[in-house]
């Protein structure tokens, strides 16, 4: 088995059991809901959870043409399972119409929603009809009656704009805005944003700000245009960012279990992965070296007997399963955010991502004893 059939398949049996389920209408009946033991209300959002998050990691590679054999057929099945996913999940008469309207929680997966959209444009979007392209508009814009907090949760609303826009119709230029350039306002340097107003020891920068930062500025025409004046300090930011995610993951294949949310597994090297989806990894980071390093870490975290339960749904933990690593507002939706770890299957197999020989990443080489340039901070 090559390294990439290997990455499509644990991304298939990652994501395939939400799809197939809610392309059924059964996604309710079938999906459990792992909760914390004090908070008993995420089943409201737990579906839109698993939703929205797995299709952000999995639309680069549903819009990859470029695919031949065994991976294009479980492709192609893939994507009118996403399809009538979308459909069921924003028709109000269907059984798994998700919850976009009641409590705080649906603006975040909602924008995971639209992200996964944007990633996945011209291979869904062009697929939906038109009901369900209105569904989906609606359904975005019901989360407009949610107040944003102070944080993160600003690029929430600004990425539902952006979708918006891509999609025709009105849209509010000034949520998008005030999320990019209160995030300049909060950049700390050396590649870190904070949270808000204070920098937190956590993956937040790479579960959410770098790359909806990145994606926000680079949407095309006129959003583009507009913010076109942040694109290169949000670039060399996220390029210093995933260097020293790079240098994060051991020669081992981990990485430290540090901050809130580790439950999101492999969704902690968000921004790495997408820099090398977008082929633009920082100078002295090789393309083969992040893939070998990813590998090691998604063999590690994930080649475990109880991280699935016995039906194929993920279970609540870092390293196998360990429920109590997760916060209050953890429950099984949210951990699909592990498949933000797989964006460079959006690569085609020709791409150096994927064809290089193997070699070994920065800590293998340093822990190895070999002679390598030094790390440098950045403004």
């Amino acid at each position: 088995m090559t390294t990439r059939d290997y990455w499509s398949e644990m991304l298939l049996r990652v994501v395939r059991p939400v799809f197939t389920s809610l392309a059924d209408d059964r996604l309710r009946e079938r999906m459990p809901v792992e909760p914390h033991d004090e908070v008993r209300d995420r089943a409201r959002y737990s579906h839109l959870e698993a939703v929205g998050r797995s299709l952000a990691g999995l639309g680069p590679w549903l819009n990859l043409s470029e695919c031949a054999g065994e991976e294009a057929t479980r492709r192609a099945l893939l994507l009118e399972e996403v399809c009538q996913s979308l459909h069921r999940a924003t028709d109000p008469q269907a059984n798994d119409y998700l919850n976009f309207t009641e409590g705080q929680q649906p603006i975040v997966d909602a924008a995971y929603l639209a992200l996964g959209l944007l990633r996945s444009w011209e291979a869904v979007w062009s697929r939906l009809d038109g009901r369900t392209r209105g569904n989906i508009v609606e359904c975005l814009r019901a989360t407009r009656s949610r107040k944003p907090l102070p944080s993160n949760w600003l690029l929430f609303s600004a990425m539902i704009e952006i979708v918006l826009f891509k999609a025709g119709g009105e849209w509010d230029r000034m949520r998008v805005d005030y999320a990019v350039r209160q995030h300049e306002q909060w950049y700390k340097g050396d590649g870190a944003y904070g949270d808000g107003p204070y920098f937190h020891w956590d993956y937040y920068n790479s579960f959410v700000i770098h790359p909806f930062l990145y994606e926000i500025v680079n949407a095309g025409g006129e959003v583009s245009a507009t913010w076109a004046e942040f694109r290169e300090p949000i670039l060399k930011r996220i390029q210093r960012y995933a260097a020293v995610q790079e240098r994060f993951i051991g020669p081992d294949g981990t990485f430290p279990p540090v901050g809130r949310s580790l439950t999101y597994r492999l969704g902690a090297f968000h921004a790495l992965a997408l820099v090398a989806l977008r082929a633009t990894l920082p100078s002295g980071v090789s393309p083969a070296g992040v893939r070998c390093a990813l590998t090691a870490v998604i063999r590690r975290m994930m080649d475990r007997n109880d991280v699935f339960d016995s039906n194929g749904w993920l279970r609540i933990g870092f390293c196998g399963h360990q429920p109590s690593i997760g916060e209050s507002y953890i429950s099984t939706g949210s951990l699909y955010a592990c498949s933000w770890g797989f964006l460079p299957l959006g690569l085609p197999a020709r791409d150096p991502f994927w064809s290089d020989p193997d070699c070994d990443w920065t800590s293998r080489r340093v822990w190895a004893g070999e002679d390598c340039i030094a790390d440098h901070a950045i403004c």
